[in-house]
C-alpha cells in the first residue's frame, strides 16, 4: 500500500496551484518562524480571511494518495478504505486553538451530514493532544471521524497540494483518491458542496 505521492508527479500539481500560493501564503498569520510542532497550543501559525480556492483539472492530478490511520475513537481505517466504492474524501487540517477552525466547524458539519453516504470528511488534527481534539469535537458535534497527525504523515501526504502550516485548509479527493481541489483557509458549506458536487460529476 502507498503512503505518499511518487516523486516523478509532484511537478505537474505545483505548477496548477502556483498561481494560489502566493495568495494563500499571504493570509498565513505569524508562520514564518517554528514548524507545526513548536508552535502547538498557541493561537498563531493559522490562516485568516476567506479561503482561496483551486480546483486541479483531472488532466493534471497526481497519483491517489494513502493513508492507513486511527480516529479517535480507535477503529482503524484508510484512504483506500474509504473510496473503495467510489466514495469522494475530503480532508480538512484543524486544530482546536484555531479560531477559523472554530468558524468553519458548523460549516464542515452541515456538509458531513448534507453527503452522507456520497461524500466522507476526515478531520486531522495537525497539533494538539488527544484529550484536546476530543474536548473540540464533543463542543463542536463533529460526527465524521478525526485523526491525531501528530507525527505530520497526512500533512506529508498534501505537502505538494497546501502551502506550509496552512490551518486551516481543506482538501477535496475524486474518486480515485487523487487531489482534485483544495481550500486554504475557513471554507464556507456552500463552497465545499459545490467542489463536492463537481468530484462527483466526473464519474
Amino acid at each position: 500500500m502507498r503512503t505518499g505521492i511518487r516523486k516523478h508527479t509532484r511537478r505537474a500539481v505545483g505548477a496548477v496551484f502556483a498561481c494560489a500560493l502566493a495568495a494563500g501564503l499571504a493570509a498565513c498569520s505569524n508562520t514564518e518562524t517554528g514548524g507545526v510542532a513548536e508552535q502547538a497550543g498557541s493561537q498563531q501559525g493559522y490562516v485568516s480571511g476567506s479561503g482561496v480556492v483551486t480546483q486541479i483539472p483531472k488532466s493534471e492530478r497526481t497519483d491517489p494518495i494513502d493513508l492507513e490511520f486511527t480516529v479517535l475513537d480507535g477503529q482503524k481505517t484508510s484512504l483506500a478504505d474509504i473510496r473503495k466504492d467510489g466514495t469522494i474524501t475530503v480532508i480538512n487540517l484543524w486544530y482546536a486553538a484555531c479560531p477559523p477552525c472554530r468558524k468553519e466547524a458548523p460549516e464542515l458539519e452541515e456538509v458531513a451530514e448534507k453527503y452522507k453516504g456520497k461524500a466522507q470528511l476526515i478531520g486531522a488534527n495537525v497539533r494538539d493532544q488527544e484529550a484536546a481534539a476530543q474536548a473540540f469535537v464533543e463542543n463542536f458535534n463533529v460526527s465524521y471521524p478525526v485523526m491525531l497527525d501528530s507525527n505530520g504523515e497526512m500533512v506529508g501526504l498534501l505537502s505538494d497540494v497546501l502551502p506550509p502550516r496552512a490551518t486551516p485548509s481543506t482538501v477535496v479527493l475524486d474518486s480515485e483518491g487523487r487531489p482534485a481541489a483544495r481550500v486554504v483557509g475557513a471554507v464556507e458549506a456552500s463552497t465545499l458542496s459545490g467542489l463536492i458536487d463537481d468530484a462527483m460529476k466526473e464519474d
